[in-house]
């Protein structure tokens, strides 16, 4: 196991682009670090500056405190997973696996290589596959063949290069599932490459946010979901993505496409200073519920939107309600842009509210959903800060994560 560190991190090409820029992580032994962003953010790149196989052009890295930035990729002691599964077809699985370890020329008897394999089999549930060649495995087999080439290693830490967007839905969860009891069961410090927020929010400790080769972010998911540190995160981390709205604040209140709310008081003093101000607001579509399912009890302490409903889709245990909006031309080229650089579609200004399946609202009608305003944040538009940031809740979550991750740890060991 290892600290990773990365410091001031710099990839630029002859062209002068940098792929990443200025990067700064710090990495804990035994932590389970997730690089999440859109495509071209440059969380492959990094990923290959850590194992080696892309050279370093500004900063340093460093191992267990010991700087390896010109260290060749063998000498960094890590073990990669590719996306491709990078296995040797003419081998079987129990050579595949075998195959670093023989690598090293004598280091292991081949007593130690067949006690390793199997091992990796064992927690793999590889064992009856052990003698059959690549072609004849499912998807989820070679990627549990080239984790268990990873797992007979040792390695220092793990490297994960989008490992399973080559499997359907249902073999990503189990796979999910398998890397995760991984993790936890051998305790290996791994970074773990994904476009998928999903297994980024299920999979890491941390989370580590890119954007354009820069990072935006870097928290537990709890923290990347409550208190997001601009508008980029809040928009890349939920799904359904969180809303947002063209607002106007005054005394205490703000004035939405929807009607008018008011904002509990501790969240009203960060926005004293934009009185009269264009702002945007995130809700996110989970917030709402439909008014006529809330308790008498509970209608008084949030606030209620009223809006025509464009689209319903029904899901079974929940409905997706779509209700558009209009936005002056300002807001509008900001969340454009935002859109643009979460790899949108450009799709009309709209809200989205996650209901119960027993509402029974419907298309064409009007709609009263009520929510509590205190999970309203507010963003500047012109530099995408998270105006309502609550560094004491920030606080929390950091301890509320590190003592699960201490908790994690201590069982497995």
């Amino acid at each position: 196991m290892a600290e990773i560190t990365l410091s001031h991190i710099v990839k630029r090409y002859a062209d002068g682009f940098p792929a990443v820029n200025d990067v700064n992580l710090d990495i804990r032994d035994g932590e389970f670090v997730i690089l999440v962003g859109p495509s071209g953010c440059g969380k492959s790149t990094l990923l290959r500056m850590v194992v080696g196989l892309e050279d370093i052009t500004e900063g340093e890295l460093r191992i267990d405190g010991e700087v390896v930035n010109d260290r060749s990729p063998r000498d960094r002691d890590l073990a990669m997973v590719f996306q491709s599964y990078a296995l040797y077809p003419h081998l079987t699985v129990a050579e595949n696996i075998a195959f670093p370890l023989r690598l090293a020329k004598g280091k292991y008897s081949e007593a130690d290589i067949r006690r390793r394999v199997e091992d990796a089999a064992a927690m793999l549930e590889l064992r009856e596959h052990l003698d059959r060649k690549p072609g004849n495995l499912s998807g989820g087999q070679r990627q549990r063949v080239a984790m268990g080439r990873a797992i007979v290693r040792d390695a220092k830490a793990f490297l994960f290069d989008e490992p399973l967007s080559n499997l359907d839905a249902k073999l990503r969860g189990q796979m999910r599932t398998e890397i995760s009891r991984m993790q936890r069961r051998l305790g290996t410090t791994t970074i773990y490459v994904t476009h998928d927020q999903t297994e980024a929010m299920t999979l890491g400790d941390r989370v580590a946010v890119l954007k354009k080769g820069r990072l935006q972010q870097f928290a537990s998911p709890q923290e990347l979901y409550e208190q997001p540190v601009n508008l980029f995160v809040a928009g890349f981390i939920g799904s359904p993505p969180m809303n947002f709205l063209p607002v106007t604040y005054s005394a205490g209140a703000l004035e939405s496409p929807f009607g008018r709310f008011a904002l509990p008081e501790a969240k009203a003093a960060k926005l004293t200073a934009h009185e009269g101000k264009v702002l945007i607001a995130g809700i996110r579509p989970e917030a709402f519920s439909d008014l006529s399912l809330v308790e008498e009890s509970r209608r008084d302490h949030g606030a209620v939107l009223t809006a025509e409903v464009d689209v319903v889709e029904w899901l079974g245990n929940e409905v997706y309600v779509y209700l558009p909006f209009s936005a002056s031309d300002e807001i509008r080229a900001s969340l454009d842009q935002l859109d643009r650089d979460l790899d949108g579609e450009g799709m009309r200004t709209q809200m989205i509210a996650t209901l119960s399946g027993a509402s029974r609202v419907r298309e064409g009608e009007q709609a009263q959903l009520w929510f509590d305003p205190a999970r309203v944040m507010v963003f500047d538009p012109s530099t995408g800060e998270n105006l309502t940031r609550d560094e004491e809740k920030v606080a929390q979550l950091q301890e509320r994560a590190e003592a699960a991750r201490a908790a994690r740890a201590k069982s497995a060991g």
